[in-house]
C-alpha cells in the first residue's frame, strides 16, 4: 500500500513539475516593480497613456518569454569524456550542442555540467535532488555559446578537475539563456547520466633505473631483466638473475651456476609495490597510490613491461595501452584494508629494485 502511495505521488510530482526553471535577474525585478507602478498609477487615475505604456511593457514581458522558449526548445546536448581522467589535473569534457530547429536560431546559450548529489539531499523517490539550495548541487562544469544556427552542431570544452580518484557520477546537465533582453534566466534540465573513473593524481616522472631499497617501506619498485629469445652466451651466474636463465648442464660441468646472456635488444619487468594492508585510509595512503600510479605511466611510457603488487592482489606485468588502463583501475579502486591501524609517519617514497 505504501508503494502505491510513493509510485502516486511520484506521478503527482512529475507532473506538476515546471518544465522550465524561470528566475527574474536584477534587471528583471526592477523591471516588474516598473510594471506594477505604471499599472497601479494607471488604475487610480484613468489615464490612457499610463494604459498604453502598460500594455507595451507587458508586451515586453511576453516577447521576452516566446524568445527565450524559442531558443531553448529544440536544444540537444551530449556529453563526451576523455579517455582517461586523472585527480587533481584539468581533464578535458566536451560538451556537443545541437540546435534541431529548422528556422529559429539559439542565442547566449549557458550549459552546466553537472554530478550526481550528495546522498544527503538527494530524493530517494525519484532520484531527483531537491532545487531548494543552488549551491548544494554539484558543478563540475560551464560552457557558453553565442548562437547556435537552426541544425548547426557546435562543440565546446571545459576543465574537469575532480579532487579524488575513485568513480565519478554525473546526473544532468542543465541549459539556460538570459536572451532575448536579459530580465530572466529561464533554464531546463535535461538527465544525461554518466559515470567515469578518476584515476590516482599523477606526477610527471623519468622511468628511473632499477635501484636497491627496502622492501619494508610502503611502496617500492621491483625490476627483472628478461632478454631477447635468442641467447647469445654464458656467463656466471650474479645476485638478482632469474633461475629460469640457468644453465644446468654447464652449471654441473664447471661447478658454479651458469646463466645465458641474451641479445642486446631487452627489456625490463618492473613490479610496482603498494602496501594496503594496516594502513590507515587519509592523505598518507593517497599519496602513496599516487607514486605508485606516477610509477606505473611512467615505466609503461618507457617502454617496459610493468605489474602491481598489493598486500591483497597481484597483477601480472604486461605493456601497452590495456595493461595502462588495468594497472590505473586497480589503483583508482584500492583501498587499505585494515582502516584501524595507527596512523605512521609519512614514509619518504622509496623504490627498490631487486634483480632475479
Amino acid at each position: 500500500m505504501r508503494s502505491r502511495i510513493e509510485a502516486y505521488g511520484r506521478r503527482v510530482r512529475l507532473f506538476l513539475r515546471a518544465p522550465r526553471q524561470l528566475r527574474p535577474t536584477r534587471a528583471g525585478w526592477m523591471f516588474l516593480l516598473i510594471n506594477m507602478g505604471v499599472g497601479f498609477a494607471a488604475l487610480n487615475t484613468g489615464n490612457n497613456l499610463l494604459y498604453l505604456v502598460l500594455s507595451l511593457l507587458l508586451a515586453f514581458l511576453t516577447l521576452s518569454g516566446i524568445l527565450s522558449e524559442a531558443g531553448l526548445r529544440g536544444l540537444e546536448v551530449r556529453r563526451t569524456l576523455p579517455g582517461e581522467l586523472f585527480a587533481g589535473q584539468p581533464n578535458a569534457v566536451r560538451i556537443e550542442l545541437r540546435n534541431r530547429q529548422k528556422k529559429v536560431p539559439a542565442f547566449a546559450i549557458v550549459v552546466e555540467d553537472r554530478l550526481a548529489p550528495p546522498p544527503e539531499i538527494e530524493d530517494p523517490i525519484d532520484g531527483e535532488w531537491r532545487l531548494t539550495k543552488e549551491r548544494d548541487i554539484p558543478l563540475a562544469g560551464r560552457v557558453f555559446a553565442l548562437r547556435i544556427s537552426p541544425g548547426e552542431i557546435q562543440s565546446r570544452r571545459y576543465a574537469l578537475e575532480p579532487e579524488a580518484r575513485g568513480p565519478l557520477r554525473f546526473h544532468s546537465v542543465r541549459v539556460s539563456t538570459r536572451f532575448p533582453f536579459g530580465l530572466f534566466l529561464k533554464s531546463r534540465t535535461i538527465h544525461a547520466p554518466g559515470e567515469a573513473l578518476v584515476y590516482p593524481h599523477i606526477e610527471a616522472l623519468l622511468a628511473p633505473q632499477p635501484l636497491f631499497g627496502d622492501e619494508g617501506q610502503a611502496s617500492a619498485v621491483t625490476s627483472t631483466r628478461a632478454g631477447g629469445d635468442d641467447p647469445s652466451g654464458l656467463r656466471e651466474w650474479t645476485p638478482g638473475d632469474a633461475l629460469r636463465h640457468v644453465h644446468w648442464k654447464s652449471s654441473l660441468r664447471r661447478d658454479r651456476l651458469t646463466v645465458r646472456t641474451f641479445d642486446e635488444d631487452r627489456h625490463a619487468e618492473i613490479e610496482v609495490r603498494l602496501r594496503t594492508a594496516g594502513v590507515r585510509p587519509g592523505e598518507v595512503f593517497e599519496q602513496q597510490v599516487s607514486w605508485a600510479a606516477s610509477e606505473v605511466v611512467a615505466h609503461l611510457d618507457a617502454g617496459m613491461r610493468v605489474g602491481l603488487l598489493t598486500d591483497d592482489d597481484r597483477l601480472e606485468p604486461g605493456e601497452g595501452r590495456k595493461q595502462r588502463a588495468r594497472l590505473l583501475s586497480h589503483l583508482a579502486r584500492v583501498q587499505p584494508r585494515d582502516a584501524g591501524a595507527e596512523a605512521t609517519d609519512e614514509p619518504e617514497p622509496l623504490r627498490e629494485a631487486r634483480q632475479t
